[in-house]
């Protein structure tokens, strides 16, 4: 299993289109400076009232499939 740390600033609102399936996929930096792409249905394991704010682990298979999402701060 492998991981990346990401930063993720997005606003209920925003969350809210992920959720509606509006946005099929959340693309952020993650903390070395590299671009990630992954299924914005994983936000929805930490979205709260105001939506998603700090850095968190995704886990992915070899295969490159996530896997999981979880807060480090």
């Amino acid at each position: 299993m492998h991981s990346i740390d990401i930063v993720l600033h997005l606003s209920f609102d925003e969350c809210l289109a992920h959720y509606e399936g509006r946005i099929a996929n959340v693309r952020t930096r993650s903390v070395d400076g590299r671009w990630v792409i992954f299924p914005a249905e994983a936000i929805r394991r930490v979205v709260t009232r105001d939506g998603v704010h700090g850095t968190y682990r995704l886990a992915f298979s070899d295969e490159g499939k996530f896997i999981s999402i979880r807060p480090l701060r």
